[in-house]
């Protein structure tokens, strides 16, 4: 079975890389992204004509452009100052099309609690994507992916095959009082399994398995994301079958975590932490601190990629806090937003503890090239 699996792994890889190969000879220009940027112009262009010229109040309405078409909600009707809106803004290049709409109060206009926090009555089921971006160098970011690394330990070496199943799905967003903003519940769940490329049969060591509730809140360039998740970890039946014969630890736990990011030219700090309020065995040590830093560039670099790179750092209660680094760089084509189809080819290296399964009481290093899709 498990050779069949590795079969499909061998297969989807190699289609993996035909269409890398096709995507190098026939670039397609980043068209998609130029568009979204020339919208959050025109979104902040738009926004402080109202504001400023106009003197509309901020919660008074909501706007969004969408491919140079501008929606304005309102939440009173004024045809006068509808009027002088419709004046001032029909003439500024790049926008296509203005429709003013107007909201019954009780059905659109936001309490005072949505009003603190920057949100709207209107939203929608099953949004499109998320308001926190993923961690880009985070090895326990649920994503699709597949990597190839040196592996080691004080104990052994070996090539090693990374592979990870996974996505968020968004399941209500609240929509903020300008475009992009709002606040989001979504379910989220991912796989991530290494093999010994090094064994005769390619073992299976170690596969995590992740499911949980992330509530997701973006203004402007600050974002939020709190979430409670679990996870069990089990190991290969050809590991615990071979001579090495390792202590099986049975690792599973549920945990609380919080991640705060500040977003600034291309730029991304975060930090925040984590508490297990449920574990497996019973004397692990429940805080965790988590941050880092990313960078995510705008204009193509090689072959109609943008350049895209991060550190990220934990520090574990449970390993006296020693610091655990992963590092990734390298390229990504396609969409840049979060759930849009994309895909970034990586260089990846990490020295910490082990950041899976039940061995995280070993300190580990590893290298290699990852390659990983987004949707």
């Amino acid at each position: 079975m498990l050779m069949r699996v590795m079969t499909c792994f061998r297969i989807t890889g190699r289609l993996c890389a035909a269409a890398f190969c096709l995507m190098l000879l026939f670039p397609s220009p980043p068209a998609l992204a130029a568009d979204r940027a020339s919208d959050e112009f025109l979104t902040g262009y738009v926004a402080s004509i109202l504001e400023r010229d106009l003197h509309w109040e901020r919660d008074s309405y909501m706007l969004k452009i969408v491919n140079g078409v501008a929606t304005i909600t309102v939440f009173q009707e004024d045809p006068m100052r509808q009027e002088a809106a419709d004046k001032q803004l029909r003439d500024i290049d790049g926008l296509q099309r203005i429709a003013i709409v107007v909201k019954p109060a009780d059905a659109a206009k936001p309490g005072a609690f949505s009003r603190f926090i920057g949100i709207t009555g209107q939203g929608e089921a099953f949004p499109t994507g998320d308001l926190f971006r993923p961690l880009i160098a985070d090895p326990k970011q649920p994503q699709f992916f597949v990597s190839l690394n040196g592996f080691k330990s004080p104990e052994v070496r070996y090539t090693m095959a990374s592979v990870g199943f996974g996505e968020t799905f968004g399941m209500y967003r609240f929509f903020g009082s300008r475009e992009g903003n709002g606040l989001q519940l979504s379910v989220q769940g991912g796989l991530f399994a290494q093999f010994n490329m090094d064994s005769s049969s390619s073992d299976l060591i170690n596969a995590d398995y992740t499911i949980g509730i992330p509530l997701t809140y973006r203004h402007g360039d600050n974002s939020l994301r709190l979430r409670l998740y679990h996870q069990s970890s089990h190991l290969g039946d050809e590991l615990l079958l071979s001579g090495n014969h390792p202590e099986r630890v049975n690792l599973s736990y549920e945990a609380v975590e919080l991640i705060y990011s500040r977003e600034w030219r291309g730029w991304r700090g975060y930090g925040g932490g984590e508490y297990l309020i449920h574990k497996e065995p019973d004397d692990l040590e429940p805080l965790s601190a988590h941050w880092g830093i990313e960078y995510r560039g705008e204009k193509p670099l090689v072959w109609n990629g943008r350049p895209v790179g991060g550190v990220d750092m934990k520090s574990l209660e449970e390993n006296d806090w020693s610091l655990d680094t992963s590092v990734k760089a390298g390229l990504e084509f396609g969409h840049p937003d979060p759930g849009q189809r994309r895909l970034r080819l990586m260089a990846q290296w990490y020295k910490g503890f082990d950041p899976y399964g039940q061995f995280y009481n070993n300190k580990i290093e590893y290298y290699g090239l990852g390659l990983s899709l987004g949707f």
